[in-house]
């Protein structure tokens, strides 16, 4: 099986009820512990990477990774790039075999958003590629994107329609209350999806996929397990997955994750560190955080999308 676009996985998960987990990743051990889930579990998924993860690992070594997964897997699997802010972005990585990138203009003003966005979604479909684009903005700070809390706003209904009919889109990442990092809300703040919003965009578009970013629900074990070996992360706050499966049987087909990803390596490398304290072989930690990344991804498509046997 060869790396697959979204448009199909996207039609089954908004008829199905479910969403596709999109899980980024940085390293070989992310990789691996995400589609060790993915085939226990039967699931679909989306690899994704991010520019900062692009410089980090090189694009060619990513990208040959993401084609061990499908070869050693056998799953549908996109490669996705995610928060691309520039056409020249987008364009590099569709000619360097993605089969799904994001444009990310939700910072600029509504029409040099459009033009953007249209501007990459003629470039990809020319080579069947699909395309997520952004209205609203997120608060909170990963990777390349750094939101004040005062700048975020809400994804405004009035304007979905018009952004997908002139842009070409094949979803549209919206902004309903979730927030990108581990430390999305202040210590007592209740997080609150709002559904009113995802509601009436699905009443305006019906059958179109959206796409959740930031939500990340800062799984408490992992969090627990890096505070005991020596981290500091007690007022991390993360989206209930109550809320999360319930916009997974709505509208939602693509959940983006990655600070639980970071949470669960990072608790797996502390504690195997801080238990064997004469270990310097990485494949001793590194694996610990693999297994980690596993089982979070694993507790993901069980509890929160609902793509178990989905493939």
């Amino acid at each position: 099986m060869a790396l697959v676009n979204t448009k199909e996985m996207f039609k089954k998960a908004y008829e199905g009820g479910y969403a596709v987990g999109a899980f980024n990743v940085n390293n070989m051990e992310i990789v691996q512990g995400i589609i060790g889930a993915c085939k226990e579990l039967n699931s679909p998924v989306i690899l994704q990477v991010s520019g900062g993860a692009r410089k980090y690992a090189n694009h060619a070594f990513l990208y040959h990774m993401v084609q061990a997964a499908v070869e050693d897997s056998g799953l549908p699997i996109a490669l996705h790039l995610d928060h691309g802010n520039s056409f020249e972005l987008c364009k590099d990585c569709i000619d360097g075999g993605f089969t799904s990138v994001m444009i990310d203009g939700s910072h600029l003003p509504y029409e040099e958003n459009v033009a953007l966005t249209k501007k990459v979604v003629d470039y990809a479909h020319e080579r069947g590629v699909t395309v997520e684009g952004e209205l609203g903005q997120l608060a909170g700070i990963e990777d390349d994107v750094n939101v004040d809390a005062d700048k975020a706003s809400y994804t405004d209904p009035d304007q979905v329609q018009d952004f997908v009919s002139r842009t070409g889109v094949d979803s549209l990442a919206i902004a309903i209350g979730t927030s990108h990092g581990a430390f999305k809300f202040k210590p007592g703040q209740k997080p609150q999806l709002r559904f009113d919003i995802l509601q009436e965009i699905m009443d305006r578009l019906p059958g179109f996929p959206i796409v959740l970013h930031g939500a990340s629900s800062v799984m408490p074990e992992y969090v627990a397990t890096i505070n005991q070996y020596g981290g500091k992360m007690d007022d991390a706050i993360g989206i209930p997955e109550d809320m999360l499966r319930q916009a997974a049987s709505m509208a939602v087909c693509k959940i983006n994750v990655d600070s639980d990803l970071r949470l669960a390596l990072t608790a797996g490398i502390r504690k195997h560190l801080a238990e064997n304290p004469t270990h310097f072989d990485p494949r001793q930690y590194l694996g610990d955080g693999r297994a980690c990344i596993q089982e979070v991804v694993a507790h993901k498509i069980k509890n929160v999308l609902g793509s178990v046997d989905k493939a």
